[in-house]
């Protein structure tokens, strides 16, 4: 295997060698790199009458002189990509300028990235054929947050002129979940793949919906009770063999589902999506390139939460369909401290490292989760790893469904308001006191939380709080579910103090958008956090946040700012730091004393968050960036 990091590389005479005659006073190439040079989006070359010109001798120029000469055309491929160039004979409405008995020779079908006059709204430069490769992806499977982000951004991806496929498994477990598959159609495409000591056979379901190609691999391994990767035992023991048999369908995908009458091809840019997905990137480098196949595919590994690596035994590695010399890419061996005892070798193979050490580019679902990961204590043993390719790696922010999670319109909450008129948000706060049998108290501070409960999301740190919590004039609403200690407690809380607590153990969708809408105060004291969604919904619905400065909280939530801005203010919330109880209770402790004695302050707070931008098409511009950024360079990892 030959690993080559590939810098920007200067285009700054790509046609020298078709048209030695000609000097470049432009540059052509990657449309983004030179538009801003020229408004107008052409390239001007100069013919030269030394040398013989185009022709070859003087008489051929001057015969080019007394026509309307030439100019010099594109050659692209199926997706658009310019490929090669030619001259083609000029029509008349096109002017041809003589500088010094020199002709110039414009180009004008490369096209140029600006903003549409009159919308504001950026303008797709380039389209490309985009292959989402994930385990789960809402409505179809959904556990988290990947399954929101893998169920939208496709979407608005394909909105501004993509063409654009999701690769999923086709989850059966005997519930009412099945129907969400109901619509998707049998391809009869059966393709073989190999690996596990045999032949495995997957078949296709698709359904296009929304402007996106959703395709569903279809095996009996993704046919049982349960969730989507595990059940009341645990995870499934052969989730490697599940997501193996993923990633080598998502790879042929593209090249034999002919989809809408023709198939993807081989120029597409693959998004794996966390570990379940992290080995699209190794089998593009190890089982297609060697062989002339994806030279032009990218592949970008998009990390969602990096604790979760994909890390079986390394006797497993011949499982994998694998050639035998790519086995130092997922080449995995534990410290000793986590070896099961002292004779323990602690080989392993990890799917994640090996997406590191071969993707293209690297993405996090935030600014501040994509530093993270590079640290010691953020990036899980692949911090080095991934300090070495911090240059390739990006964060961006992920973005919400506006129209589910919309106070205006919300089909689960009983009052709509908006940020033009807010008035009705007392209305669902009184609502779901009374529902949960709490006092009603329009003017008491409404706390609430909603999330796993578990340490990642910081509940111990609430639960030892609740004491001094519960000492002020506030009441406190929490939803979820997880660990049965930290359930327990919840209950034993919600009996000590009836008149101010209440815990909701489980999760209930509608009554999730009824504490955001209800509240006044969110509190998310997360440990770590890639993203976080549901300080984005807060914001949405004018709830203020409360939350521990990390990852992608820090990054969308602005501190409160009350003399900013002439003494408007400024912010959207609160965060806090170091993750300490007596840091989380002066955050609440001063939110609490904004909420009561600063109003108009309070009125200040929401409107910034409710005005704020958290629409997949904005993080969907965002990932075109990217996009052009990955395919700038040739593969990361090539078989030369």
């Amino acid at each position: 295997m030959t690993t080559k990091v590939s810098s920007c590389k200067s285009f700054s005479n790509p046609l020298q060698a078709k048209f030695n005659n000609f000097r470049v006073i432009g540059q052509v190439g990657f449309a983004p790199l030179w538009c801003s040079r020229s408004r107008s989006g052409c390239l001007r070359l100069r013919a030269s009458i030394s040398g013989g010109g185009i022709g070859g001798s003087q008489d051929a120029v001057e015969e080019e002189k007394q026509e309307k000469g030439l100019i010099l055309g594109t050659e692209r491929d199926g997706s658009g990509a310019v490929i090669g160039f030619h001259l083609i004979p000029q029509s008349g409405e096109v002017e041809v300028n003589e500088v010094n008995s020199v002709k110039d020779i414009n180009i004008n079908n490369l096209k140029e990235a600006e903003e549409i006059e009159g919308e504001g709204k950026a303008q797709t430069r380039i389209t490309y054929n985009i292959v989402f490769v994930t385990a789960e992806a809402a409505p179809y499977s959904k556990t988290g947050g990947l399954g929101d982000v893998c169920g939208s951004l496709p979407i608005a991806l394909a909105a501004r002129g993509h063409r654009v496929m999701v690769v999923s498994p086709r989850y059966l477990n005997g519930s009412t979940a099945d129907k969400n598959f109901a619509s998707a159609v049998d391809l009869d495409s059966r393709i073989k793949v190999y690996c596990f000591g045999g032949v495995q056979e997957v078949d296709f379901f698709h359904e296009y919906r929304d402007g996106v190609d959703w395709v569903f691999v279809d095996h009996p391994s993704y046919h049982r009770p349960g969730t989507l990767y595990g059940d009341t035992r645990g995870a499934f023991g052969d989730n490697q063999f599940r997501f193996t048999l993923l990633c080598h369908a998502a790879c042929e995908a593209p090249l034999v589902l002919p989809l809408g009458g023709f198939t993807y091809g081989e120029k597409c840019v693959f998004l794996a999506n966390d570990w379940h997905a992290s080995l699209v990137p190794v089998l593009l480098a190890a089982k297609y390139r060697p062989y002339g196949v994806y030279k032009d595919a990218r592949s970008i590994l998009v990390i969602h939460n990096l604790s979760h690596q994909g890390v079986e035994s390394a006797a497993t590695y011949q499982n994998l369909g694998l050639p035998s010399e790519w086995y130092g890419a997922l080449e995995w061996v534990f410290p000793t401290w986590a070896r099961t005892h002292a004779l323990d070798p602690g080989l392993a193979v990890n799917l994640l490292k090996g997406a590191v050490v071969t993707a293209d580019r690297i993405l996090t679902v935030s600014q501040g989760y994509s530093w993270e990961i590079t640290t010691v204590e953020g990036g899980y043993g692949l911090h080095e790893l991934l300090s070495d390719r911090k240059s390739i790696i990006n964060g961006i922010t992920n973005g919400i469904d506006v129209a589910e999670w919309d106070p205006s319109s919300d089909e689960h909450i009983p009052y709509h308001y908006s940020v033009e008129n807010i008035s009705e948000k007392v209305q669902c706060k009184t609502a779901l006191q009374k529902e949960l049998g709490l006092p009603i108290r329009p003017d008491c501070p409404l706390i609430g939380f909603i999330g796993r409960l578990d340490y990642q999301k910081g509940i111990d740190l609430i639960r030892s709080a609740i004491p001094e919590i519960m000492e002020d004039d506030v009441q406190f609403i929490m939803l979820g579910s997880g660990d049965p200690m930290f359930e327990d407690w919840m209950r034993a809380t919600e009996l000590a103090h009836k008149e101010k607590f209440r815990g909701w153990v489980g999760f209930n969708v509608p009554i999730s958008h009824k504490i955001t809408a209800g509240c006044d105060i969110l509190l998310m004291p997360s440990r770590f956090e890639p993203c976080g969604l549901n300080q984005l919904y807060a914001m949405r619905y004018g709830t203020v946040p409360v939350v521990h400065g990390t990852g992608g909280l820090r990054d969308t939530v602005k501190n409160f700012n009350p003399y900013a801005q002439e003494g408007k203010g400024e912010g959207t919330g609160w965060t806090f730091s170091p993750l300490t109880k007596e840091s989380m209770l002066a955050a609440l402790k001063i939110a609490v004393r904004t909420y009561k004695e600063h109003k108009s302050s309070w009125e200040g707070l929401m409107r910034r968050g409710m005005r704020r931008d958290c629409t997949w098409e904005n993080a969907a511009i965002q990932y075109e960036q990217v996009f052009e950024w990955a395919f700038i360079d040739p593969p990361y990892v090539s078989s030369d």
